[in-house]
């Protein structure tokens, strides 16, 4: 085998670089970051990677791939790993060891700077901003999960009005006690601060803390002969209960501990945090790393370290540790400025209370590595399995690995939205996912035919403005240009013939169709239309490739919804149910009285469900339905 020898324009980079501490980018043939380093001598750290004698199969792997070396000269390790965090995060560099997933990992934000602050789930955290941040979580269901419970206790405003306190009446949400309506003037400004002041100690650990203040409130209401005080405190401690069963105590009732377990199995690896706070478990967290096959569990857990302390809102005093990392002694530096000046102890326990929690936590971590890959498998499998059995029934030349499917959302013929997402090898590419917001159809009566097709135009026009080379920009611009430039195997619309026939005539129009299947699939008995069949058809209900087809044609009208629902808040148009045309007192009353003041069972319920209430007709249930 020859001895690998740098190309000369990576020669001439190493020639010259400076013996400086800092960070180094490498870069491919497209201009993308492949890789982000730090180190304290750049010249010694970056040469290392071209010596023949460097065997590592990574390095092989990526120094194949780098065209371009850029590097940052900083004062010091800590402002060089502080950088080298913020720049792993930022561009998810190939061969870095990263989180396994293709986006930010979600916050729980409370924006309190404002008078009656909004709770939101967002993947974005400004630290300038004054408002508080709770994460971040391995999924926004989690988030969702602790909210949903947290409302009970603590409720507060999802709405989008002007709080004035003026208002005639308050929504739904007042009347199922998830809101103490500020809007009426039933709950002060400084109740409302009150109210999210004990959520926020909730999400920081101080659960049963809480549950002790409202007990001891809730007696002395009942003392006082104020039961219907007394009966919401009652409620509200239960909810709470339930809110904090996870918060089990784990610790003494001072130590504030993060611990941090790892995993490693078949080439798949991943870390498990568990967060202890007042010696309290508030949170189990997993998450699956990418690009560790060739690493060391002491590099997997350092790059962890990096990228989730690097946006995190809520430190431990105590960081357990499996292993033993390098430079401890700059992590803890840059973990206390992360902090404010706090400080953060990193430690792998060898005895002790501690060491029984990193025991714990490892044995979690394995758990759950097991589970995700006996998951892994299974859906590989039947993903593959999906895609030959709709090859077959569709008469396709190929699995159809990229499947594009459309839906069309409007309400009442405003904010008309089309949604286009991708399945790639039967799983969602959301990257990928694309809305149109149609321009030419704005009418009473919504067009759902026209609006397909110009969004449909809109797509297929994209592609052929690709194949033109001319066209096609350079750098991120052409990246961005990707998801135009690929033709579906498979096109899928939400509908009948008729929509059908709509894709069938774009496609003919731009001398396409033979290039691009395509398929619909109606929502009332999930018929299967073609072009090569006059007639519909049925799969059967447990085969997977209809429910691939579901899924697909489920997560774009998901997709739609969703971009639907904004376009209305950018115009104004508010979405709760007193709002809505055709709903009055009346019937928002027997709504509510049918669903069991349940607004979720409400916006669940099917047409047919909405129209057994008194006084609902198809078309305000269909109004419904799309507002909710």
């Amino acid at each position: 085998m020859a001895t690998y020898e740098a190309p000369p324009y990576i020669r001439r980079i190493l020639d010259n670089l400076p013996t400086a501490t800092g960070v180094y980018q490498m870069f491919n043939d497209k201009g993308r970051i492949i890789y982000v380093g730090k180190a304290k001598n750049l010249r010694n750290r970056v040469r290392s990677y071209f010596q023949p004698s460097n065997k590592d199969p990574k390095v092989i792997q990526m120094r194949e791939h780098i065209t371009n070396i850029e590097i940052l000269i900083l004062e010091n390790e800590l402002m060089a790993l502080n950088t080298e965090a913020q720049l792993i995060n930022a561009h998810r560099p190939r061969y870095n060891v990263i989180w396994k997933d293709d986006k930010r990992y979600p916050f729980i934000l409370i924006k309190i700077k404002d008078p009656f602050p909004k709770i939101e789930i967002t993947r974005r955290v400004n630290r300038k901003d004054g408002h508080r941040y709770f994460g971040p979580y391995a999924s926004v269901w989690a988030i969702r999960e602790t909210l949903d419970a947290l409302r009970r206790a603590f409720p507060y405003l999802t709405c989008d009005r002007d709080i004035t306190g003026d208002d005639e009446r308050a929504c739904l949400y007042y009347d199922i006690k998830l809101c103490g309506a500020p809007c009426i003037g039933a709950q002060s400004r400084a109740d409302y601060h009150a109210n999210l002041d004990g959520l926020m100690r909730v999400l920081e650990g101080d659960g049963q803390e809480m549950i002790d203040t409202m007990t001891v409130d809730m007696e002395r209401a009942a003392d006082a002969l104020n039961f219907e005080k007394a009966a919401i405190l009652r409620d509200r401690i239960q909810a709470l209960h339930r809110a904090t069963v996870r918060q089990y105590l784990i610790a003494k009732p001072d130590a504030n501990i993060d611990a941090v377990g790892v995993s490693e199995q078949n080439g798949d690896a991943l870390i498990q945090l568990f967060m202890i706070r007042r010696g309290r478990m508030i949170a189990s967290e997993s998450f699956p790393m990418e690009n560790t096959e060739h690493e060391t569990t002491v590099q997997i857990v350092e790059s962890f370290i990096k990228q989730y302390y690097a946006t995190a809102t809520n430190f431990p005093t105590d960081l357990l540790l499996p292993v033993d990392v390098e430079d401890t002694n700059i992590l803890e530096q840059w973990l206390l400025e992360r902090n404010k000046g706090k400080k953060v102890y990193l430690a792998v326990p060898q005895r002790g209370e501690k060491r029984k929690i990193m025991q714990r936590v490892n044995e979690t971590a394995n758990e759950q590595l097991t589970l995700l890959q006996a998951q892994w498998a299974a859906d590989t499998h039947k993903q593959e399995q999906a895609l030959a059995e709709l090859q077959s029934v569709l008469h396709l030349k190929e699995p159809p690995n990229r499947i594009e499917c459309f839906d069309i959302s409007t309400l009442q013929g405003t904010a008309t939205v089309a949604s286009r997402v991708v399945f790639v090898q039967g799983v969602p590419r959301k990257s990928e996912y694309r809305r149109f917001n149609i321009k030419t159809i704005e009418t009473e009566q919504p067009d759902d035919f026209q609006s397909m097709r110009e969004a449909l135009t809109r797509r297929f026009n994209r592609y052929l403005k690709a194949l033109d080379e001319d066209a096609i920009p350079t750098g991120n611009q052409k990246d961005a240009n990707e998801t135009w430039r690929l033709l579906p195997d498979l096109l899928l619309i939400d509908g009948g013939r008729g929509q059908l026939n709509i894709a069938v005539e774009v496609l003919t129009d731009l001398n396409l169709l033979e290039h691009v299947p395509v398929a619909s699939l109606a929502k009332r008995l999930e018929e299967v239309f073609t072009t090569i069949q006059e007639k519909p058809f049925l799969l059967p209900r447990n085969s997977a490739a209809l429910q691939l087809l579901q899924r697909a044609r489920d997560e774009a009208h998901r997709f739609a919804i969703t971009s639907n629902r904004n376009q209305r808040q950018k115009k104004g148009m508010a979405s709760r149910l007193e709002t809505i045309p055709g709903i009055g007192p009346a019937r928002r009353k027997a709504l509510l009285k049918a669903f069991n003041r349940d607004i979720d069972a409400i916006r669940d319920a099917s047409l047919d469900e909405l129209m057994d209430v008194p006084g609902v007709t198809l078309e305000i249930a269909q109004a419904l339905k799309a507002a909710l």
